[in-house]
């Protein structure tokens, strides 16, 4: 049989690899820009009907202020156009969003010493979300680099049932357990989770911009984060596969 991959699914992978010139990942530390990041995901989970309408008009929580979080923002043309936060769960710091709402499911892996990264918060900007449908992809991203930076043991994603094929499709996800409440949100979220090393390879050869550099982790994690121009993967050198706790 032959190995090449379908016409449309390099297509689009090519498509996302060139949007990633696009496109600047900035880690928001100041308070103006964490300030636009709660505005964009207040305006996008209202729209999704995940929030009631506030006078406020910002959606944070005392997540953002954990010792084990990074907030992004992802910038096209110097606008921010998504969003999305990440937690990294460990037995030294074992809260996320994500594990306090399944502790049954969850705090068994950190008690096993594994590593946990839990984005959450996940919006894009309800102007652009139909012009670029490549922004979920790249906004996702964030996720699966916090996962190779951390050498993480167990990715996650906290959706709603509809929005389950996508990460499905992406990363090999699967659901843990049912939906259920989730923080105050106005619709039940599912859990779904990979054992990240096992897919990483996978999911790499699939997505090549899902490939990223040392030093690209580094700008993004690091003590001393950068604002980031997303580096094209398919022309720089593989970081090594992350090791298991």
């Amino acid at each position: 049989m032959s190995s090449v991959a379908p016409v449309g699914v390099v297509s689009f992978s090519q498509r996302l690899i060139d949007f990633l010139d696009r496109i600047e990942y900035r880690r928001l530390e100041a308070t103006q820009e964490r300030e636009e990041a709660f505005n964009l995901r207040y305006e996008a989970y209202v729209r999704e009907g995940m929030i009631p309408i506030g006078f406020e008009k910002r959606l944070t929580d005392g997540y953002d202020d954990a010792d084990n979080v990074h907030v992004f923002g992802v910038h096209m043309d110097g606008a921010m156009v998504s969003t999305i936060r990440v937690h990294y769960a460990s037995p030294e710091n074992p809260h996320s969003p994500t594990v306090d709402a399944f502790p049954e499911t969850l705090k068994p892996e950190i008690d096993k010493g594994h590593i946990v990264v839990d984005p959450t918060r996940f919006a894009v900007h309800p102007s652009m979300s139909g012009l670029h449908p490549e922004l979920p992809y790249i906004t996702a991203r964030l996720g699966f680099l916090a996962s190779e930076y951390y050498s993480a043991n167990l990715g996650l994603a906290s959706v709603r049932v509809e929005h389950q094929a996508f990460y499905r499709r992406l990363f090999g996800m699967r659901p843990l357990c049912p939906p259920r409440e989730y923080h105050g949100l106005k619709k039940q979220l599912s859990l779904m989770g990979i054992d990240y090393c096992a897919v990483r390879e996978s999911v790499i050869a699939r997505y090549p911009f899902m490939n990223a550099t040392s030093a690209e982790l580094e700008m993004l994690f690091g003590s001393n984060p950068v604002p980031l121009h997303a580096m094209t993967p398919a022309t720089l050198p593989r970081v090594g596969p992350a090791n298991l706790h």
